[in-house]
């Protein structure tokens, strides 16, 4: 599978690109997942559920499943995070996977960039941030994006994995 990451601050812009990536790779006829790594404790479910009592309980996963779609929850019950190539192995083959977050890991990713943020590019000193897309434009030794222009970061992306 071909991989590329979304990564930047917080409040860049990062999953509103993601979005807007998905819609457009997808509508283009290609199949897409996505992996999203968050810094905090979330949890996908909700108290009282069976599900949720289910963990709750102990087990170390549980799969949530309808005619729909299914879920599988893993707790890792003080277990080191899983890498993202732990995650990817997981998945089901596609044309793409797009990864918001992971900033450290060395495959190839486009940074969202928004000047109001006040941060600094994280670009300059990662060369795995092959472009950027930025509400502001910037000077810089690789390819620079209008954040809301979705088509050309698709367009590049897609080149970039030879899709």
């Amino acid at each position: 599978m071909r991989l590329y990451g979304v990564v930047g601050w917080k409040n860049a812009g990062k999953t509103g690109l993601m979005e807007r990536l998905v819609t457009e790779i997808a509508g283009r006829g290609l199949t897409v997942s996505t992996i999203k790594h968050a810094h905090h404790s979330f949890d996908v479910d909700q108290p009282g559920k069976d599900s949720h009592r289910h963990r709750v309980a102990g087990a170390s996963e549980v799969l949530l499943a309808s005619a729909n779609r299914f879920a599988l929850m893993h707790e890792l019950r003080g277990g080191d995070e899983p890498t993202l190539s732990d995650l990817l192995a997981r998945l089901s083959p596609v044309d793409l996977v797009l990864v918001e977050g992971y900033k450290r890991d060395a495959h190839p990713k486009v940074e969202a960039h928004r000047a109001a943020t006040g941060n600094a590019l994280i670009a300059p000193d990662d060369p795995t941030i092959r472009a950027v897309a930025s509400d502001t434009p910037l000077d810089l030794d690789r390819p620079v994006f209008d954040l809301d222009d979705t088509r050309a970061v698709a367009d590049f992306i897609l080149a970039e994995v030879g899709l």
